[in-house]
């Protein structure tokens, strides 16, 4: 596991209770940073990971909040950054598939209204409405903003038609806000491949084995591998901003 010295710094990982998001705090928290985790309020794992880690030493609070809310992912931002003091790191990470497995992209009919406001309500609009709330806060540090995008929205075949067209404006939204926020803050993305988390377990086995079977490592990736790569470019790549870091495997 890679490793920076973020002794003061203070981090925010929005969907931070499981996979990838519990992945980045506990990074984030362990390279010294005070690490907000935002989940759902009603979700027991946000609390119970919370308690794990302070525990152990670790500097993690609370940041109860869905950002699929207009207002209310504003507020917790606001109150994110109160209690941390300060903010140097947004991890945009919450999102939602919006089902259980994959959809094939034949399957209009399952496309519904509904649907697709579930997914850029909460994959799109979230990160949007997070990154202008932590704005001032992250241009008076100079700091980074990471986003969770997906081979989905680089022309890979995702979860469904409505995942991977949110994650492709995700992707396209990076870059107008490494514009927007420029030269205080950077912006970037990763997009995995995929990541063995509670998400994809029970997608089924031969949709899995498929992406593997192209994937040049032959496995997917561990939620901590995706959570290197946030580092990476939240802590270091100085000069890199409005760019997405695809963290494949070698899918093809």
């Amino acid at each position: 596991m890679i490793s920076a010295d973020l002794g003061g710094r203070a981090v925010l990982v929005t969907g931070g209770a499981s996979g990838i998001g519990l992945a980045a705090v506990e990074l984030f928290a362990r390279c010294g940073a005070s690490v907000a985790m935002n989940h759902l309020a009603d979700d027991p794992r946000g609390p119970q990971a919370i308690a794990r880690f302070t525990a152990d030493g670790l500097k993690v609070v609370a940041a109860p909040g869905n950002v699929a809310r207009p207002g209310e992912a504003e507020t917790m931002v606001a109150q994110a950054i109160d209690r941390l003091g300060r903010l140097d790191i947004l991890i945009n990470n919450a999102a939602t598939p919006g089902t259980t497995h994959p959809i094939d992209f034949t399957d209009l009919e399952a496309m519904t209204e509904d649907f697709w406001q579930t997914i850029l309500t909460t994959n799109l609009l979230g990160p949007f409405r997070c990154s202008k709330a932590a704005a001032v806060a992250l241009k008076a540090a100079r700091g980074a903003i990471v986003n969770t995008a997906s081979v989905a929205g680089l022309g890979f075949q995702g979860s469904s038609m409505a995942y991977g067209a949110g994650k492709a404006a995700l992707i396209n939204l990076t870059v107008s806000l490494a514009r927007a926020l420029a030269p205080e803050v950077r912006v970037n993305a990763v997009a995995p491949g995929l990541v063995d988390t509670p998400w994809t377990r029970p997608w089924p086995e031969e949709a899995k084995r498929n992406t593997v079977d192209r994937t040049l490592l032959r496995r997917p990736a561990r939620p901590e591998e995706i959570a290197e790569a946030m580092l990476f470019l939240a802590a270091g790549a100085a000069y890199i901003t409005g760019e997405t870091l695809a963290v494949r495997g070698g899918l093809f």
